[in-house]
């Protein structure tokens, strides 16, 4: 029984040793992911500073970065919990394999020393001689021969465990050397978080002396968003009562008297065919595994209601997702489907929608677009590029994602990064 017990300790923390490594991996994983996005951010911040273009836009990509720092301090600080709990398993295996150890090598001192006196042959066989009858004599020389097996297999043992402690201990070594490196690397990057938020506090007293202009050109930009939005609303009800009169169309030729076939046209909820019903199943169990319409970014602007990331007393409405991107980016598709319309929103400023049963994806602040309404498109596939402001120096692409007319928050379809 405690053979069987010992071989289920051994077995669970051999389990627990090999989950600690996997959740190691997967940290190590996320270090570098974030690593990359922080280099990303850095790349995008030189370039606003370059232009010199918008400080606001400066500050949010700082605010970005901040962000990014604390998650992969955070990271690195899970990584040195791991580590820690590990050692600790296996300092308590060195602890027991020295215990053990111990006890073998003084039976196997005791042993040596009773088979030194009592070492000579002529020893061994008075003993076997001395034996009342042939059955005690073998029974004698079988014992004999099991001590000597005995004791050599003691002498294996104390090998094999020496061997076990010396492994550990460069185990040991090897994860004390690795701390500390976590250890000064944590400390490293929080000296940096700690310059980085002195950046952004210089960055915010700049940004208060323009309040009133700043003020004045978020409300611009909620009037010219919510002009948009109204547009997009419009062309998306078309392209629904669009689909629903050819649907009915087609329900009328053939059943030409029917009642279903003379029935109003909705604008806003689409008659989905059995192709599109699989297509709109599809996408809803994407939800939250969807690629980002963007390689590289990160969300500037939430959705919905919020308050200004730099002036909290002014509420700014969002239907979509605002994305910070590198200049030069290009747009993708999110998903498989067609493109329903190409709106032009001013000279400069494209946008495409894209139909998914009765979902659509909506793309905005497009400098160039490379498909055309009717296009059937795939996942990732690129669809423009992305418009960088000459104003500010931003390139941002707004991301939209709705169930016939209603918004949904697309950072819940994305995947998380």
């Amino acid at each position: 029984m405690p053979k069987f017990l010992l071989s289920l300790v051994l077995i669970c923390a051999t389990t627990f040793v090999w989950a600690q490594d996997s959740q190691q991996e997967k940290l190590e994983q996320r270090k570098a992911q974030i690593q990359q996005e922080i280099r990303d951010n850095e790349k995008m911040l030189q370039s606003v500073r370059k232009k010199e273009k918008s400080a606001v836009n400066e500050y949010l990509i700082q605010a970005n970065k901040i962000k990014l720092k604390e998650k992969l301090i955070n990271t690195t600080a899970k990584q040195e919990r791991l580590i820690s709990n590990d050692m600790y398993i296996n300092q308590v295996q060195v602890n027991k394999l020295k215990k053990e150890l111990k006890v073998l090598k003084e039976d196997y001192a005791e042993m040596i020393l009773k088979s030194y006196k009592s070492r000579s042959e002529q020893s061994r066989a008075m003993f076997i001689l001395s034996s009342e009858s042939f059955l005690q004599a073998y029974k004698r020389a079988q014992y004999l021969k099991q001590y000597t097996a005995f004791r050599k297999n003691q002498g294996l043992e104390i090998q094999s465990k020496t061997a076990q402690l010396v492994d550990f201990n460069t185990k040991l070594d090897g994860q004390r050397q690795v701390k500390k490196k976590i250890i000064a690397e944590n400390q490293k990057e929080k000296v940096t978080l700690e310059a980085e938020k002195k950046e952004q506090q210089k960055l915010v007293n700049a940004l208060k002396k323009d309040k009133n202009k700043i003020a004045a050109d978020i409300r611009s930009k909620q009037n010219e968003s919510k002009r948009i939005d109204k547009q997009i609303d419009r062309l998306i009800r078309e392209a629904i009562a669009e689909a629903n009169r050819k649907a009915a169309a087609e329900r009328a030729k053939a059943n030409p008297g029917s009642s279903e076939a003379k029935a109003p046209v909705s604008s806003s909820k689409i008659a989905l065919t059995p192709e599109d019903k699989i297509l709109a199943a599809d996408f809803k169990a994407n939800r939250g595994r969807l690629p980002w319409p963007v390689e590289k970014g990160f969300i500037s602007l939430g959705y919905g209601d919020q308050p200004h990331p730099l002036h909290p007393s002014i509420t700014v409405h969002n239907s979509g997702v605002e994305i910070t991107t590198e200049d030069g980016a290009s747009a993708r598709a999110v998903f498989a489907g067609e493109v329903s319309k190409v709106i032009v929103l001013s000279p400069v400023n494209k946008a495409v929608v894209i139909q998914h049963g009765d979902y659509f994806t909506v793309y905005q602040n497009l400098s160039s677009v490379s498909v055309s309404q009717g296009d059937k498109v795939t996942t990732k596939q690129n669809i423009g590029r992305v418009r960088t402001s000459g104003d500010t120096g931003k390139t941002i692409i707004k991301f939209l994602i709705l169930q016939n007319t209603s918004n949904n928050n697309p950072e819940g379809w994305l995947q998380s990064r």
